[in-house]
Protein backbone atom coordinates (compact mmCIF):
# COMPACT_ATOMS: atom_id res chain seq x y z
CA UNK A 1 0.00 0.00 0.00
CA UNK A 2 1.35 3.34 -1.05
CA UNK A 3 2.43 5.90 1.98
CA UNK A 4 -0.45 8.27 2.29
CA UNK A 5 0.16 12.33 1.71
CA UNK A 6 -2.07 13.07 4.39
CA UNK A 7 -4.80 11.72 6.91
CA UNK A 8 -8.03 12.47 8.57
CA UNK A 9 -9.60 10.65 11.66
CA UNK A 10 -10.26 7.95 9.99
CA UNK A 11 -9.42 7.89 6.69
CA UNK A 12 -5.95 7.88 4.42
CA UNK A 13 -5.46 10.02 1.47
CA UNK A 14 -3.27 8.64 -1.34
CA UNK A 15 -2.14 8.82 -4.93
CA UNK A 16 -4.49 6.25 -7.31
CA UNK A 17 -2.84 2.92 -8.08
CA UNK A 18 -3.45 0.10 -10.45
CA UNK A 19 -5.64 -2.14 -8.67
CA UNK A 20 -8.05 0.73 -7.61
CA UNK A 21 -9.20 0.70 -11.51
CA UNK A 22 -12.01 -2.60 -10.48
CA UNK A 23 -13.46 -1.15 -7.39
CA UNK A 24 -13.58 2.45 -8.93
CA UNK A 25 -15.15 1.28 -11.86
CA UNK A 26 -17.83 -0.80 -9.85
CA UNK A 27 -18.46 2.41 -7.46
CA UNK A 28 -19.10 4.39 -11.06
CA UNK A 29 -21.50 1.41 -12.25
CA UNK A 30 -23.67 2.36 -9.09
CA UNK A 31 -27.03 3.54 -10.25
CA UNK A 32 -27.47 5.36 -6.90
CA UNK A 33 -23.65 6.81 -6.65
CA UNK A 34 -24.20 8.24 -10.11
CA UNK A 35 -27.94 8.95 -10.13
CA UNK A 36 -26.87 12.82 -10.39
CA UNK A 37 -24.31 12.54 -13.24
CA UNK A 38 -24.98 12.66 -17.07
CA UNK A 39 -23.46 8.32 -17.48
CA UNK A 40 -21.83 6.22 -15.76
CA UNK A 41 -17.42 5.97 -16.91
CA UNK A 42 -17.04 2.54 -18.96
CA UNK A 43 -14.18 1.07 -17.18
CA UNK A 44 -11.66 2.69 -19.87
CA UNK A 45 -13.20 6.15 -19.09
CA UNK A 46 -12.41 5.20 -15.07
CA UNK A 47 -8.77 4.06 -16.09
CA UNK A 48 -8.35 7.66 -18.13
CA UNK A 49 -9.69 9.48 -14.56
CA UNK A 50 -7.31 7.78 -12.45
CA UNK A 51 -4.31 8.79 -14.93
CA UNK A 52 -5.41 12.02 -15.45
CA UNK A 53 -5.48 12.08 -11.28
CA UNK A 54 -2.20 10.62 -11.47
CA UNK A 55 -0.57 13.07 -13.20
CA UNK A 56 -2.88 15.98 -11.54
CA UNK A 57 -1.05 14.81 -8.31
CA UNK A 58 1.82 15.27 -9.68
CA UNK A 59 2.03 18.47 -11.23
CA UNK A 60 0.29 20.03 -9.15
CA UNK A 61 0.25 18.45 -5.57
CA UNK A 62 -3.50 17.89 -5.39
CA UNK A 63 -6.04 15.78 -7.35
CA UNK A 64 -9.38 13.77 -6.37
CA UNK A 65 -7.51 11.71 -4.03
CA UNK A 66 -7.86 7.58 -3.27
CA UNK A 67 -9.20 7.42 -0.08
CA UNK A 68 -9.01 3.95 2.12
CA UNK A 69 -10.52 3.73 5.57
CA UNK A 70 -7.68 3.88 7.85
CA UNK A 71 -9.12 1.05 10.10
CA UNK A 72 -8.78 -1.43 7.41
CA UNK A 73 -7.33 -0.15 4.59
CA UNK A 74 -10.41 -0.55 2.49
CA UNK A 75 -10.56 1.67 -0.28
CA UNK A 76 -13.79 3.66 -0.49
CA UNK A 77 -13.48 6.27 -3.40
CA UNK A 78 -12.52 9.22 -3.99
CA UNK A 79 -12.34 12.87 -1.91
CA UNK A 80 -10.15 15.54 -3.18
CA UNK A 81 -9.55 18.40 -4.97
CA UNK A 82 -9.31 19.37 -8.35
CA UNK A 83 -8.77 22.21 -11.45
CA UNK A 84 -11.74 22.91 -13.63
CA UNK A 85 -12.02 25.49 -16.06
CA UNK A 86 -15.61 25.13 -17.84
CA UNK A 87 -17.17 28.49 -15.86
CA UNK A 88 -16.29 31.21 -18.06
CA UNK A 89 -16.73 33.92 -15.47
CA UNK A 90 -14.23 31.97 -13.13
CA UNK A 91 -11.60 31.14 -15.39
CA UNK A 92 -9.78 28.39 -14.04
CA UNK A 93 -10.51 27.20 -10.47
CA UNK A 94 -10.12 24.31 -7.75
CA UNK A 95 -13.29 22.26 -7.19
CA UNK A 96 -13.54 20.01 -4.22
CA UNK A 97 -15.92 16.77 -4.82
CA UNK A 98 -16.15 13.26 -3.44
CA UNK A 99 -17.74 10.15 -4.94
CA UNK A 100 -18.00 7.57 -2.17
CA UNK A 101 -19.18 3.41 -2.36
CA UNK A 102 -22.76 3.41 -1.26
CA UNK A 103 -22.09 0.82 1.15
CA UNK A 104 -19.81 3.75 3.68
CA UNK A 105 -22.37 5.99 3.10
CA UNK A 106 -24.54 8.36 6.16
CA UNK A 107 -21.08 7.58 8.58
CA UNK A 108 -19.74 11.17 7.72
CA UNK A 109 -16.85 9.91 5.39
CA UNK A 110 -17.62 12.57 2.73
CA UNK A 111 -17.70 14.84 5.47
CA UNK A 112 -14.60 14.25 7.25
CA UNK A 113 -13.02 13.88 4.24
CA UNK A 114 -14.11 17.18 2.40
CA UNK A 115 -13.03 19.41 5.82
CA UNK A 116 -9.66 17.54 5.76
CA UNK A 117 -8.96 18.00 2.15
CA UNK A 118 -9.98 22.05 2.08
CA UNK A 119 -7.15 21.99 5.36
CA UNK A 120 -4.79 20.50 2.82
CA UNK A 121 -5.76 22.93 0.14
CA UNK A 122 -5.36 25.76 2.25
CA UNK A 123 -2.48 25.25 4.63
CA UNK A 124 -0.42 22.99 2.41
CA UNK A 125 -0.77 23.75 -1.08
CA UNK A 126 -1.13 27.68 -0.54
CA UNK A 127 -5.37 28.19 -2.09
CA UNK A 128 -7.15 31.07 -1.35
CA UNK A 129 -10.54 29.62 -2.51
CA UNK A 130 -11.99 26.81 -3.04
CA UNK A 131 -15.49 26.17 -5.28
CA UNK A 132 -17.82 23.62 -5.20
CA UNK A 133 -20.49 22.46 -7.80
CA UNK A 134 -23.79 20.33 -8.06
CA UNK A 135 -27.13 19.76 -9.78
CA UNK A 136 -29.82 21.52 -7.79
CA UNK A 137 -31.17 18.12 -7.29
CA UNK A 138 -28.26 16.80 -5.57
CA UNK A 139 -29.47 17.70 -2.03
CA UNK A 140 -26.95 14.95 -0.38
CA UNK A 141 -24.09 16.79 -1.81
CA UNK A 142 -25.08 20.35 -1.23
CA UNK A 143 -26.15 19.77 2.64
CA UNK A 144 -22.08 18.43 3.02
CA UNK A 145 -21.15 21.53 1.19
CA UNK A 146 -23.17 23.41 3.71
CA UNK A 147 -21.41 21.40 6.66
CA UNK A 148 -17.80 22.15 5.37
CA UNK A 149 -18.38 25.66 5.84
CA UNK A 150 -19.30 26.95 2.43
CA UNK A 151 -21.48 29.32 1.08
CA UNK A 152 -23.79 29.46 -2.04
CA UNK A 153 -23.05 31.83 -4.25
CA UNK A 154 -25.23 30.96 -7.65
CA UNK A 155 -27.04 29.21 -9.51
CA UNK A 156 -25.86 28.69 -13.16
CA UNK A 157 -26.95 26.11 -16.20
CA UNK A 158 -23.75 24.05 -16.28
CA UNK A 159 -22.23 24.15 -20.04
CA UNK A 160 -21.45 20.27 -20.48
CA UNK A 161 -24.41 19.41 -18.94
CA UNK A 162 -26.59 21.87 -20.98
CA UNK A 163 -28.57 19.57 -23.02
CA UNK A 164 -29.80 17.69 -19.69
CA UNK A 165 -32.88 19.23 -18.24
CA UNK A 166 -32.91 17.25 -15.10
CA UNK A 167 -28.85 17.94 -14.24
CA UNK A 168 -28.50 21.46 -16.09
CA UNK A 169 -29.50 23.75 -13.13
CA UNK A 170 -26.41 23.61 -10.63
CA UNK A 171 -25.01 25.43 -7.23
CA UNK A 172 -22.00 27.13 -6.86
CA UNK A 173 -20.72 27.31 -3.29
CA UNK A 174 -17.22 29.15 -2.34
CA UNK A 175 -15.15 29.04 0.25
CA UNK A 176 -12.25 31.38 1.10
CA UNK A 177 -9.02 31.20 3.17
CA UNK A 178 -9.23 32.74 6.78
Amino acid sequence: MPAYIFTSERLGFRNWIDSDLNTLSEINQDDDVMKFFPFKPSKKDTQYFMQRMQTMQEEKGFCYFAVDILENKEFIGFIGLCEQTYLDDLGSFVDIGWRLKKSIWNQGYATEGAKRCLDFGFNQIGLDTIYSVAPQVNAKSELIMKKIGMQRIKTFEHPKLIDDSRLKHCVLYKLSKV
